[in-house]
């Protein structure tokens, strides 16, 4: 458990700690996804680019003058199999992580969701409920996780 949920004073009980951890756990899985989805994204432009730059030197440029021959050297070359296969090897990562991502992001926002929903009962005593904007500066702060309101 994160160490400024564990010094969560008495006022909030150990089954809002947990729920807590549990946001704080899928709010990082789904920052870890969003860094890991861009990251074969920009890859992938990037090979792409470098790809066609590449394929503009070698095969466009020197068999402009016909399209037989452009496409026949484009065949008889095996690293454009390989690369082809690559970019869209890439394409198809990028989609799994990007649905990755959007499942994370909603099962985060669903719990988030959720604490603020049972809010009144998760802080039931009248001190508690009165104290409660420091458990949300507290998660705001350390964690980026708004529980003020649902709307992202």
């Amino acid at each position: 458990m994160e160490s400024s949920i564990r010094m969560l004073d008495e006022r909030t009980d150990q089954a809002t700690r947990k729920m807590l951890q549990k946001v704080v756990e899928r709010k990082q899985k789904f920052d870890y996804l969003t860094r890991l989805h861009l990251m074969v994204m920009w890859s992938t432009v990037l090979i792409t680019f470098i790809y066609f730059v590449f394929l503009y030197f070698t095969t466009i440029s020197p068999f402009s003058y016909s399209f037989a021959a452009l496409f026949s050297n484009f065949v008889n070359h095996s690293s454009n199999l390989f690369m082809l296969i690559v970019i869209f090897g890439l394409y198809g990562l990028m989609n799994v992580y990007r649905q990755k991502r959007d499942k994370a992001e909603k099962e985060f926002h669903a719990l988030r969701c959720e604490i603020i929903d049972k809010s009144k009962d998760l802080w039931k005593k009248e001190d508690a409920w009165n104290n409660r904007h420091l458990v949300f500066e507290m998660m705001k702060q350390n964690y980026d996780i708004n529980l003020y309101h649902e709307n992202k």
